[in-house]
């Protein structure tokens, strides 16, 4: 289903624009001037009355829902103004409806769609029914973008019933966003409850809040309405998709050698944890680098790697870290002294870094550490830096639920304070650049949350650099790529239960090779 043939769409690989709240309020009042009245929610209640007769046509678990009624709670505001068109819209096209507002709508445009609802004969309580068993679709319309306190009373009750019916049996449509989703950061308002959606139909465009924390299993599946509504101007967020940084992989001719493709450094591994530089080093041999040493920091680690004679193993005092095109630098590293000293002698070479786990731990303690970070940064040569929720609060000097409430606006410090490219990790990890560009990534799943997979993604974007992408493109390729080897090794049965970090690596080359060499490979 495309934009082209349908007012809505489901977003894939295209580069979408992420409207925050305070782009989308000047969008609508922008088309509100130019427009005849309430004609921006009569095409939102239309495209979500649109939306759910397709899904009943074409989507054989609602069809079987179909016979049912459909539904709806309106909420006082201008969702549920929406909300009421739509069933208004639903009731011309004979699907029986049943709308529960429990507050009467309050705005003048929903106002307008109440008359027009009760005009047309569709039934209207002011309280919810005792089961849902009855019904097909249920409709949240309680609540927008605007929401700004957590839900109460009859709403939090709804909202709580409408989760527990998407979780098992049911199929719940939510319109714009689900009630209580803060759609700037995908965090639930004030720590409230929360509808969980199966689909989520949002309008003019989609939203931070749709892809990352909490939001990406709150809203299900996304279509988006533009309501004919022109949101070309550049947005401050936008989805990470292929489109972003295809271009930057490099070509891959048949008078190439294995040094065009450049040597990769993975530095860690102090004594007793020799597994995570391995696991970082085997991903950049399947990711694409040509030459791929590991620098252990400790004693006792192998002398090569059975499974990947390829790697070059060494003794970090061994290795010429200076000759080398990038560096991936922390995993299993440890916080010693000793990996310190090494941070420090590494962070002044002029070689492309990326900086993982325990060198990350470091900087996050130690200021002359992450002073020498900033300044690379400033002299253009900025570090790519990987934490996760955790090591984002150490680095910003506050605690996790923080980073967690806002994860845009934090990625977004990190790459200020450090001027360097953050990859904010989790449900919808967060790439930001010093530049002020910011991208949400849709790919990833339950697959990722096993130990090891951080490690692997810092070998893939380790192999990306050694490649000569840009740092901000190879954060992009990364971790776009690593989410979606999860998805496809789920999708044929290898996860997300089980999934080990390891088995990234293999489905990650098939992806680039599939994605970016295969027309080279045939001619």
């Amino acid at each position: 289903m495309t934009a082209a043939r349908s007012p809505y769409f489901t977003p894939k690989d295209d580069p979408l624009a992420l409207l925050t709240l305070a782009e989308l309020r000047m969008l609508e009042a922008r088309a509100a001037a130019a427009l005849p009245p309430h004609t921006l929610m009569a095409r939102a209640g239309a495209a979500a009355a649109q939306c759910l007769i397709d899904a009943l046509e074409h989507d054989s678990e609602s069809r079987d829902s179909g016979a049912r009624p459909v539904w709806l709670v309106a909420g006082p505001g201008n969702n549920g103004g929406d909300a009421l068109v739509m069933a208004e819209r639903l009731h011309r096209a004979g699907i029986t409806v049943s709308v529960c507002m429990p507050v009467e709508v309050k705005p003048d445009d929903a106002r307008w769609a109440l008359e027009a609802a009760r005009a047309a004969g569709v039934a209207i309580d002011d309280k919810p029914p005792a089961s849902f068993d009855g019904f097909g679709w249920l409709v949240d319309g309680m609540f927008g973008i605007g929401l700004t306190r957590p839900l109460e009373g009859v709403f939090a009750e709804i909202a709580a019933r409408m989760t527990r019916r998407a979780r098992t049996s049911g199929r719940v449509l939510a319109l714009d966003v689900p009630s209580g989703l803060n759609s700037d950061t995908g965090a639930p308002v004030k720590c409230g409850e929360a509808v969980r959606a199966t689909d989520t139909i949002t309008f003019i465009g989609a939203k931070p809040g749709h892809f990352t924390s909490l939001g990406r299993d709150l809203t299900g599946r996304l279509f988006v309405s533009t309501l004919e509504v022109d949101g070309s101007a550049t947005p401050s967020i936008v989805l990470n998709a292929p489109a972003l940084f295809g271009a930057a992989m490099p070509p891959r001719d048949n008078a190439t050698n294995k040094g065009t493709f450049g040597s990769l450094a993975v530095v860690g591994g102090d004594t007793g944890m020799c597994g995570a530089p391995v696991l970082a080093a085997r991903m950049a041999l399947y990711g694409g680098a040509g030459k791929v040493h590991v620098a252990f920091l400790g004693e006792g680690f192998p002398p090569y790697d059975p499974p990947h004679p390829e790697l070059m193993l060494h003794h970090v005092d061994g290795l010429a870290l200076d000759k080398m095109d990038a560096l991936a630098i922390g995993c299993g590293m440890g916080t010693s002294e000793r990996a310190k000293t090494v941070l420090t002698d590494a962070l002044k070479l002029d070689v492309p870094k990326l900086l993982d786990a325990d060198a990350l731990n470091l900087i996050a303690k130690d200021d002359a550490l992450a002073s020498a970070v900033a300044a690379r940064g400033a002299q253009g040569d900025p570090c790519i830096l990987t934490p996760h929720p955790l090591e984002a609060a150490r680095l910003l000097q506050t605690d996790a639920k923080t980073v967690q409430a806002d994860r845009t606006a934090a990625a977004r410090q990190l790459a200020a304070r450090y001027a360097a490219i953050a990859v904010l990790k989790g449900s919808g990890t967060v790439i930001a650049s010093p530049d002020g560009r910011v991208a949400v990534n849709p790919t990833g799943n339950a697959g990722l949350a096993t130990g090891g997979t951080g490690d692997v993604l810092g070998g893939l974007i380790g192999a990306l650099l050694a490649q000569k992408l840009p740092a901000y493109e190879a954060a992009l390729a990364g971790v776009y790529l690593h989410g979606l080897a999860a998805q496809t090794l789920s999708d044929d049965g290898v996860g997300p239960a089980g999934l080990t970090a390891g088995e990234l690596a293999p489905a990650v080359r098939s992806l680039i090779n599939r994605r970016f060499y295969a027309e080279h490979a045939r001619s």
